[in-house]
Parts: C-alpha cells; structure tokens; sequence
C-alpha cells in the first residue's frame, strides 16, 4: 500500500534538485556578515574566530544538505531515540560535565566540547512532532493525551536549570509551546500555564541563583551599577547609540576596538555590527533574518503531513525567539541571558545545531507532498 505520493520515490538527483537553494543562499550571506563581523572584531584577523566559524559553516553545509535530502520518514523514526541521547547527554552533564564561566554546560569528548542542551532544543522539536502526528484533532483537546508530552519537555527543562542555563531552558520550554499551538491545543490551556508561571514567579525568585537575581535587576535599573553587574548592557547601549544612522565604517568601532564592549564576538556582536553599520546596517540584517524566518513558516504551511508542520513550525519558532531574545537583550528590553545571535556569533555548537534544524527545515520542504500516515510502522519502502 502506497502511504504517500510519487514524490517520495524521487531519485538522490531529484532531491537534491529540489533543495531550497534560495534559503542555502540566504543563511550564507547571513554568515558571511558574521564571518566579516569576527573579522572585525579579531582587530582585522581571521584568526582566533573567522577561520574557525567559517570551517564549522563549510561543515555544517555538508551535513546540513545530507540531512535534507534524507527521507522524512527516517527522521520521524529517529525522533525518540535523539530525545533519548539528548537526556542521557544532559545526565551526563551532571556527573561529569565541564564548569565554565559558573556553569556546568559542556561534555568534553577529547576533540570537542559539546553543548548537549543545545542538541535537546532540535531533539525536542523532533520528538513533539513525532508525538502529536500520531494523534487526531479531538485527542489534543484531552488533558490525558498532554500529560506525557509535558513530561518529554519538562525532564530536559529541569536538567538544563540544574546546569544552570536559564536562558536556554527559557527557549526550550517557548519552542515546544509553540509546537503544542501548531498542533491545536485550546488557547485556554496555555492562559493556565501562564496564569499558574506567573502566580509562581515570587516562589521561583527564592530558587535563582545571586548572579540571575542580578541580572533581572539590573535589567530593571543598570545604572545602580554602571561598572559591575550593570556595565554589560550599558557599554552595548551606548555601542548601538554610537553607531548612528550609518554606522563608524568596518573596523572603525571605538566601543568594541578599544574593548568597552565585552562579548562582543559572541553575545554582543549584533551591538559590535550595529555600531560599525549603523542603523541601515542593523536593519538590513534584521530584514534578512525576518526573510529566513518567512522562509521557515512558509515551509511549514505547504507540507501536506502534520509531522512536517510541527517539525518546520517548532524549528522556525526557536529560530526568531534565538533573533529575537539576542537583540533584544543587547538592546535592553529583555535581561542579558546569554542566547547567541543564529549564524553570527561564535561557537560551534550553536552552529552546528543550527545547521542541523535547517537542514531539517529544508528537509520538510524537499518532501513537501509527502503523507505520512498517522501510525506508520514496517520498513520504508
């Protein structure tokens, strides 16, 4: 019995044919800004960054496009078993994990440092799809049906608090909300878990660690320490003001050069381009992440099966609340909470995991008309 259209037959060539091409393009010239902003902000060096982020962006690409034109179903088969590699990666954080900068985030493999909560915001968005693809419309109104998909986010959640990483427990827990209202769950559900967060937020203040009280609070008043906890956001304040309409010209940037600007090829590099670009040039590349994200919906709205909605809606939803968060904490309307800016700042990896969750994006699109059923089982023919 034939599950799905003639499209899923297609041929290596054929996928490979219809690989999103446009959005290959558009994410390389968001990461050739990056690569000049390392540049940049090396003193007019390739090296320590811009060489190292370029190779991980060559890699990535590779694997990124393996991943697209991979069959669907595989991934779909493979959603469980990543989330359960995540899990054990994050428990392995705990007992051996690498401390670095007041936290436990990093496992070292001998040749790399990996950061397996950023692999648990892919994995998540994979098994949350897998999951709700099996149910109908009318099971995702019943509370019985939610429980265990609360408990599939809520374990990594609590594991990457312990690290601790608010920030990135903050992401995973708003992706996979947005995958339960891609998937339909009732409007009032999510008003009770935001009712029952908010009447729990003066018990939680009492469990933050001295650092996090710090930064909610200087996010309220920075000028109460304007050379201690303060001084981050007010140098990346006065960095984005300084750059004007224009911007000071590439490598002209006196906050960042003169080392006012902490972070600044990492956290802070969106402060460091704007000052150097300007207005126009903050907008541009703003404009260019808005046009990546549209990309993202738009893929998600043509595929015919519910996984790859779920799939593409929950990676391009983490993907503007990554833009998102980054320029806005640099700008101060949220505190500093450590997200790096997609495709630009320095690490390897966030890289890597990005690329990942495009290649999965461009995956959904290559198998756009593909339908998979509900419960599928037996091997893929």
């Amino acid at each position: 019995m034939a599950y799905w259209s003639n499209r899923n037959d297609t041929s290596l060539g054929r996928k490979l044919r219809d690989v999103n091409w446009g959005l290959v393009l558009l994410i390389t010239v968001i990461a050739s800004l990056g690569f000049t902003a390392l540049y940049s902000a090396a003193g007019g060096d390739i090296d320590p960054w811009a060489d190292r982020q370029m190779a991980r962006f060559a890699i990535g690409l590779v694997i990124m496009v393996v991943i697209a034109v991979t069959d669907i179903r595989v991934w779909m088969r493979l959603s469980y078993v990543v989330y359960a590699i995540g899990v054990i990666l994050l428990i392995a954080v705990e007992l051996v994990g690498r401390i670095g900068m007041g936290a436990q985030r990093w496992l070292d493999l001998g040749v790399v440092h990996v950061q397996p909560s950023e692999i648990m915001k892919i994995a998540m968005v994979l098994t949350l799809a897998r999951y709700f693809h099996g149910l109908s419309y009318e099971d995702t109104g019943r509370i019985r049906w939610l429980v265990l998909p609360l408990a599939i986010v809520l374990v990594p959640v609590a594991l990457v608090i312990k690290q601790p990483d608010l920030g990135t427990a903050m992401l995973l827990l708003a992706s996979s909300g947005a995958v339960f209202f891609f998937t339909g769950v009732r409007a009032w559900k999510f008003l009770l878990v935001i009712a029952g967060g908010g009447a729990a937020l003066p018990i939680a203040w009492n469990f933050l660690h001295d650092y996090q009280k710090r930064r909610v609070l200087t996010f309220m008043n920075p000028e109460q320490d304007p050379l201690g906890s303060g001084y981050h956001i007010l140098q990346s304040k006065i960095a984005l003001g300084s750059g004007g309409f224009s911007g000071k010209g590439f490598m002209q940037g006196t906050q960042s050069h003169l080392s006012f600007l902490p972070e600044k090829q990492t956290d802070f590099i969106f402060t460091m381009f704007a000052e150097e670009h300007g207005l126009i040039g903050a907008l541009v590349l703003i404009a260019l992440y808005i046009l990546l994200i549209a990309y993202g919906y738009a893929i998600a709205l043509r595929s015919r099966s519910q996984y790859g909605r779920l799939l593409a809606g929950g990676l391009t939803t983490m993907l503007f609340l990554y833009v998102f968060i980054n320029i806005a904490m640099v700008s101060g309307l949220v505190p500093v909470v450590g997200v790096p800016l997609p495709l630009f700042s320095y690490g390897g990896t966030a890289m890597m995991t990005l690329l990942v969750g495009i290649g999965l994006l461009v995956n959904v699109y290559v198998h756009r008309d593909v339908e998979i059923p509900r419960h599928m089982s037996g091997p893929l023919s």
